[in-house]
């Protein structure tokens, strides 16, 4: 017996595996669809029954049926009792399921390169790598077991059955500040000694977003902005997608050589310095006093603007934070950036810009083409956070931990690097800045950690002809861990030859 057109398509067309969870009658139906898409099955094609249907795929007849009810159910096709299974009328289908299998000519492989010309950007390159390793250092990010899960699944619960959420939603519009960001710029007045309103502050989803609408406000083609030394690459490619010029300007034990901007510079010739006043990236020395009061003068003097990333602000272990360069600016020359929930999951945390109004007012309109929506649900749960005072709570117990792990790191540099590195104890911030001496490849000593399950990225690794040195976070990992994380770089720094 010679098969019909159907049943040859059909064993064409479908594959299925059965080794992955997605169910067997779901691989089939969505492949059925496809080709119904495709046009392969017309309007009133009448598909074979489902004992055929399972002797055609060598599968059960309940999956057969399965298969059907599960096309009828999306409106793909129709089951005449008594008569058959027919293909309806594709056109009125407007969602369309991609099929898993890759037969009948390579239909459904998607194209691989584009067939038009687009905008390359070269400053946007991704600087991701992949590992197997066990352990990664990274730059000083928190550690995400400190989030208190169970304790936030009963916070966000709450918050979204708050009637108000609702009413948020169907009035997007009114003209009101919301308590989020009253409760907010309260918080930064009593954490950080600013005097600030609703009015002088936007939030964002992140640092990095806060950054990016600041520089679209600010740079210009070709406009120059001045950083740290060695500085931190993620803002660097911010600043070069908008099209500015960098100018690296030297650092040294007491923060950033004001001396050499007035040397090299001069007035209305730079756009904006951006800094990390707090603790330097990637280096955590601290701005001094003397040199910020200065900075903010110069600023006055030679017309730019100041971009202050305070990434860090609240992991303070000895002594008390020096305040943000931004509370003490009374010609409005800082725009400062912030991040609210460090200590928090990281789909919890928010960044926030503190600017003069009329900054912040253009700065909304790029946010609302960027993230018009917001969170709402997170907005009102960090409120109630700020309010009850949980925030503050669980920064202050997760400094002491990750004291501690500075403490440990700092014992275990001194009893396997002493002769070979020199590092300074932070007061604060969750990364150490360690410079080798003598000199070693860095990128040599990443292969030879990375063969004993040590991963360093290369976003850690500073080598020029003046510098050989690793900004090694350590927030991530238990004393247990920071452990094992020494020795194991040791023993790669002992298969690296010195330079």
């Amino acid at each position: 017996m010679i098969d019909s057109p159907v049943h040859t398509l059909f064993k064409q067309l479908i594959d299925f595996d059965k080794s992955i969870s997605q169910p067997l009658y779901i691989q089939v139906s969505q492949q059925i669809i496809n080709a119904i898409q495709r046009r392969y099955l017309t309007k009133g094609t009448m598909l074979p029954g489902t004992r055929v249907l399972g002797q055609l795929l060598k599968i059960h007849r309940n999956t057969a049926v399965a298969i059907y009810e599960e096309l009828a159910a999306q409106g793909w096709v129709e089951i005449l009792p008594n008569k058959g299974t027919f293909v309806l009328d594709p056109e009125q289908k407007k969602s369309k399921i991609k099929a898993t299998s890759q037969k009948i000519n390579q239909a459904y492989v998607y194209a691989t390169t584009a067939g038009f010309p687009f905008q390359k950007s070269f400053h946007l390159a991704s600087t991701d790598q992949l590992t197997n390793a066990k352990f990664t250092i990274n730059d000083g990010k928190p550690d995400l077991r400190l989030h208190p899960v169970h304790q936030f699944t009963r916070w966000y619960s709450a918050a979204m059955k708050r009637k108000t959420l609702i009413k948020k939603w169907n009035r997007p519009n009114e003209f009101s500040y919301s308590l989020f960001q009253t409760q907010l710029s309260n918080y930064l007045n009593a954490t950080r000694g600013f005097h600030i309103r609703p009015n002088n502050l936007i939030s964002t989803r992140s640092t990095e977003m806060s950054l990016y609408i600041v520089s679209q406000l600010l740079i210009k083609q070709n406009d120059i902005v001045l950083v740290g030394h060695l500085s931190n690459y993620a803002s660097n490619m911010i600043f070069q997608q908008a099209g500015a010029t960098i100018k690296t300007i030297p650092v040294d034990k007491n923060g950033l050589d004001l001396e050499y901007i007035k040397k090299h510079f001069v007035k209305r010739s730079i756009r904006c310095v951006y800094i990390c006043a707090h603790r330097d990236y990637p280096t955590v020395v601290t701005l001094s006093a003397e040199r910020r009061l200065e900075l903010l003068q110069l600023a006055a003097t030679y017309e730019f603007a100041i971009i202050e990333d305070d990434y860090d602000y609240d992991f303070q272990f000895d002594g008390s934070a020096m305040l943000p360069m931004a509370s003490a600016d009374g010609n409005g020359m800082v725009i400062y950036l912030g991040k609210l929930g460090q200590s928090l999951f990281p789909s919890y945390q928010t960044g926030f810009v503190v600017a003069p109004e009329n900054l912040i007012s253009e700065a909304k309109n790029y946010l609302q083409l960027l993230d018009k929506q917001g969170d709402l649900i997170q907005e009102q749960m960090l409120s109630e956070l700020i309010s009850e005072g949980e925030i503050y709570r669980l920064m202050k117990k997760n400094i002491v931990i990750y004291k501690q792990r500075r403490d440990c790191l700092c014992d275990l540099f001194t009893q396997y690097f002493t002769e070979i590195a020199q590092w300074r104890i932070p007061s604060g911030g969750l990364a150490i800045w360690i410079e080798f001496h003598p000199k070693i490849s860095l990128v040599k000593l990443a292969e030879e950690a990375e063969k004993n399950d040590l991963f360093l990225p290369k976003t850690i690794l500073y080598q020029d002809k003046n510098t050989c040195a690793i900004r090694f976070g350590f927030g991530h990992l238990n004393e247990e861990e920071i452990t094992s994380v020494i020795k194991k770089l040791k023993s790669a720094y002992h298969k690296v030859p010195i330079l």
